[in-house]
């Protein structure tokens, strides 16, 4: 992780038998089209740092992660420890060839060759290594080892492929300082010197090979650099006024999507809007200096709870809004020998005790169980529509039925703007809730806001994204009730 300065930023017939055989092969082949790590809907993750003294031993870890839920986890390393405690845990692991081994592994394919046999081979497949990082922000390494990536991640591939492992998939994490512009994030831009020597070529190579991007994405940077001009609440998801991007007009309810969407940008500019991004890292301290503006427990929880449930809600940035968010967030435990400020030993979910610093739930299992996601309540996410005490009731779906509602806590103006926008152009049946109709009472903006989302929801087969509202609705498994009102399932 980069601490940046300052980053400017505001997704004839057939038989039946043959028929039902062809249609396997069709799925299978829409299937396998798919890139292996990515997951159809938005995933949450989690960095595992180790740059402490302090800390649970890996079997331990392995069963922190899955009381959490979590079933990815990204290393800086390969250490064997942690490597060899994973099998059998169902934990999927992304590893890392560090920055101090780039010129060797750009030297030579005999080096990843040795490098494959004993970090790789050695532990796979019984332990899922599904990506290898090569190097960590290597344009922000004042080593200067950006000329070896591209010729290391190519090495590192050819290696793979020669010991018939080739599914691992091979990118390397970037800061946002390698953006040349950021804001608006229409205009995100790549450094002119970072372009041909290495961006372009590395841009082929996750395309040739069906990888993706890795991005360091960091709101915390952009706003202490930049507390005059960017509002807290837009820095933590929270209620906002939101940016409007001058140039296509898109709105910005969250400046880590509008830093996506400064990434996209860039991408798209030198031809490669069709390679995927995941977000290597991201977070918020719970603890800083004094000059660290906006460093504290409080946030850090308001910002990764306001994250988790963005993303497990489905649906992509404002533009790429069909390209779900894949997140690993940073950082698994406080690391009490990182140096630098005092943030950079505070990003943990967790203390090296495994007590959590704050109470994040990390699943849509756990969203739906808890009250609260922060301390400020700015991320309420419960098992029944906000304000049901006018008749609201809840009763037990059918297996793997979903419903969306809206939430209590996104502000009067917002939930107006999304009911007129599902009862107008979304076209959501809103004639329940009409004056003296089944659906009108209870007469609360609420009530009818999560009646309305909800036929909007349903109307597009519960598609991943259509339940978001901008940050006003969330999906629930149980059926909300008003009286005689029935929620539909689907039209």
């Amino acid at each position: 992780m980069l601490c940046v300065p300052k980053i400017q930023s505001i997704m004839a017939t057939p038989s039946a038998p043959h028929l039902l055989l062809l249609l396997l092969l069709l799925s299978l082949i829409s299937l396998s089209s798919l890139p292996s790590t990515l997951s159809a809907g938005g995933s949450i993750a989690i960095n595992y740092g180790r740059v402490a003294n302090d800390l649970p031993s890996p079997p331990q870890v392995v069963q922190l992660l899955k009381a959490q839920g979590l079933t990815k986890v990204k290393l800086y390393d390969t250490d064997s420890n942690v490597l060899s405690a994973l099998p059998g845990s169902g934990i999927s692991v992304t590893v890392a060839l560090p920055n101090e081994q780039l010129s060797s592994a750009a030297a030579g394919q005999s080096y990843t060759d040795s490098w494959v046999q004993s970090n790789i081979l050695a532990y796979y497949p019984k332990t899922l290594i599904e990506a290898i990082a090569v190097g960590n922000e290597v344009f922000a390494d004042p080593k200067n080892t950006t000329p070896f990536l591209v010729p290391a991640m190519k090495n590192v591939y050819s290696s793979l492929v020669k010991y018939n492992v080739s599914a691992i998939k091979i990118s390397s994490p970037i800061a946002l300082s390698a953006l040349q512009t950021s804001y608006p994030s229409s205009s995100g831009s790549f450094k002119s010197e970072l372009m041909e020597p290495v961006i372009k070529p590395m841009l082929n190579f996750l395309k040739q090979t069906g990888s993706y991007v890795m991005v360091n994405a960091y709101p915390f940077f952009a706003y202490t650099a930049n507390t005059d001009t960017i509002s807290l609440d837009y820095a933590l998801f929270r209620n906002n006024k939101g940016v409007t991007d001058p140039n296509n007009g898109l709105v910005y309810k969250s400046l880590f999507e509008a830093q996506l969407d400064a990434v996209f940008a860039a991408m798209n500019a030198v031809g490669f809007k069709d390679v995927k991004v995941v977000v290597s890292e991201t977070g918020w301290p719970s603890k800083g200096d004094e000059n660290e503006v906006g460093a504290s427990q409080q946030n850090a929880a308001s910002y990764n709870g306001n994250l988790v449930r963005r993303v497990l809600a489905g649906g992509g940035t404002p533009l790429r809004p069909d390209e779900p968010l894949n997140v690993y967030l940073f950082a698994l435990f406080n690391e009490n020998q990182k140096t630098g400020p005092t943030s950079e030993r505070n990003y943990g979910l967790f203390y090296p005790s495994e007590q959590k610093v704050y109470d994040v739930p990390l699943t849509l299992e756990a969203l739906a169980r808890a009250p609260t996601a922060s301390p400020s309540n700015t991320s309420r996410v419960a098992t029944k529509p906000p304000s049901t005490s006018s008749g609201g009731d809840f009763s037990p779906s059918s297996a793997g039925q979903t419903w969306c509602v809206a939430s209590g806590d996104a502000g009067e103006e917002k939930l107006k703007d999304a009911l007129d926008y599902a009862c107008g152009e979304g076209a959501a049946d809103c004639r329940p809730i009409q004056r003296g109709a089944t659906c009108y009472n209870p007469n609360t903006l609420v009530a009818h806001a999560s009646y309305a989302f909800n036929s909007y929801y349903q109307k597009k087969a519960r598609r991943s994204g259509s339940c978001y509202f901008g940050g006003a609705a969330y999906v629930v498994s149980q059926s909300p009730k008003y009286g005689s009102c029935n929620y539909p399932t689907g039209y």
